[in-house]
C-alpha cells in the first residue's frame, strides 16, 4: 500500500464522561457516509471490557452510542470479546459475561447483546495454517470468514512488551482462540532475578499453565512448560520477574501483526476507533485504579486502516507532551513490519473534525 489513508481525530482532552460522549457522536455523524450496512446485517463490534479491577477501559456510554448508530443503519450490532489465557474473571465464558453485565455493558444498557467468540473456555473456533515462520497456524472464532463487517474499538495504553496497545492489538489478541494467543506470547520466556524473590508465591498461583514452582524459597520457572503469557511479571509486585525485552518483544510484535493481517484479511468493511482517554502504563488486563497515566487524554482517532491509525495515535499522543515513551523504537519497529507485510499505510493523512 503506497497511498496515505485518512485518519480522522477529535481532540478531547476532558475527563468528563458526558463531554467525551458529545465529540464522539460528533465524530459519528461525521463519519456516518463511513456506516454502510445490509439490511439485517450482522455487524460484531470488537472490544474489551478490562479485569475485573480496571476502570479505565471504554465507557459502555459510548459503546451505546455507536451501537444506536448501526442499529440506525438498519443492521444487527453485537459486542464481543475472547477468553484470556491468565487467570481471572475473563477467562472463560461465563465468568466473563457476569463481569460485562456487572461494569455496564449488558444488554439492557448498550442495546445489543455481548458474546464470547471463542466458547466456554476460548477453545472454540476455526483453524488456519500460516506460511509463516514465526506462527505456523491461528485459531479464530467461526464467524471471522463469514461476516463481511467488523468495527473495533480499541482503549489506547501503554504494553508491558511492545510498550503501545491499540488497534492492532485489539484485533491480533482480542480476536484469536487462547491457544493463538499464547503461540503469539510464546518466544517470552521469562526467567526469575533470585535475588530480588521473596518466596511470596503470587506468580505461583497466577501461572495459567503451572510452569512456576517455589525451590528454597525462591521461584523457578520451567522454560519447556512456560507459553510466555506474561502473568507473571504483572503478579510480581518486587521486580524479580525478568524479560529479555530487546530480543523477544519485537517477535511478539511481529507475530501480532501477522494474526492481525491474517484476521482483517477475512473481512470487506472494517471500522476503526481508538480511543485516547486514561493512558495507562499497563493495559486494561493488568491496570486498576491505582494505575499510573503515560500520556494525557487526547481524544478520539478513526480510520479504516488499523496501521495508519495506531500510527497516527502514537505520534499525536506523544507530541501533545513532547516527550518519547521509553518502549517507542519497539512500536515503532511494530509499525514499520506491519507496513512491510501489507497490513496497512505507514503514511496518513490526519483529518482533524
Amino acid at each position: 500500500m503506497s497511498m496515505k489513508s485518512d485518519v480522522y481525530f477529535i481532540r478531547i482532552n476532558s475527563k468528563d464522561s458526558e463531554t467525551r460522549l458529545v465529540g464522539f457522536k460528533k465524530i459519528l455523524r461525521k463519519l456516518a457516509s463511513n456506516f454502510v450496512f445490509k439490511k439485517d446485517e450482522f455487524v460484531p463490534i470488537k472490544l474489551t471490557i478490562g479485569d475485573s479491577a480496571c476502570v479505565y477501559n471504554l465507557s459502555p456510554f459510548l459503546v451505546k452510542a455507536l451501537v444506536s448508530e448501526i442499529r440506525n443503519k438498519g443492521a444487527k450490532p453485537f459486542l464481543f470479546d475472547t477468553c484470556v489465557i491468565y487467570n481471572g474473571k475473563r477467562q472463560n465464558a461465563v465468568d466473563h459475561l457476569n463481569l460485562a453485565q456487572s461494569k455496564g455493558f449488558g444488554h439492557s444498557r448498550v442495546g445489543a447483546p455481548f458474546i464470547i467468540a471463542d466458547g466456554i473456555f476460548g477453545q472454540d473456533g476455526r483453524e488456519y495454517s500460516l506460511d509463516e515462520a514465526l506462527i505456523k497456524t491461528i485459531k479464530v472464532p467461526s464467524f471471522v470468514g463469514m461476516l463481511d463487517s467488523l468495527v473495533v474499538c480499541s482503549h489506547v495504553t501503554g504494553h508491558i512488551i511492545s510498550g503501545f496497545a491499540a488497534g492492532i492489538k485489539n484485533v491480533a489478541m482480542g480476536m484469536s482462540a487462547r491457544p493463538t494467543k499464547q503461540v503469539q506470547h510464546s518466544s517470552l520466556k521469562p526467567s526469575i532475578i533470585k535475588k530480588k524473590c521473596t518466596g511470596c508465591g503470587c506468580c505461583v498461583l497466577v501461572c495459567p499453565v503451572k510452569a512456576i514452582t517455589l525451590k528454597d524459597n525462591k521461584s523457578v520457572i520451567d522454560q519447556n512448560v512456560c507459553v510466555g503469557c506474561g502473568e507473571c511479571i504483572a503478579a510480581c509486585k518486587f521486580d524479580a520477574v525478568y524479560i529479555n525485552w530487546h530480543e523477544d518483544s519485537l517477535v511478539f510484535c511481529k507475530r501480532m501483526n501477522i494474526v492481525a493481517n491474517f484476521i482483517l484479511s477475512k473481512f470487506k468493511q472494517k471500522l476503526f476507533f481508538n480511543f485516547a482517554f486514561d493512558i495507562t502504563k499497563g493495559c486494561d488486563c493488568e491496570s486498576d485504579k491505582s494505575a499510573k497515566m503515560i500520556f494525557d487524554n487526547c481524544g478520539i482517532f478513526f480510520s479504516t486502516d488499523v496501521l495508519s491509525l495506531d500510527k497516527a495515535t502514537a505520534d499525536v499522543i506523544s507530541n501533545c507532551q513532547k516527550t518519547h515513551h521509553p518502549q517507542e523504537a519497539i512500536y515503532e519497529q511494530m509499525f514499520s513490519h506491519a507496513a512491510e507485510i501489507g497490513l496497512g499505510n505507514l503514511e496518513y493523512n490526519l483529518i482533524e473534525i
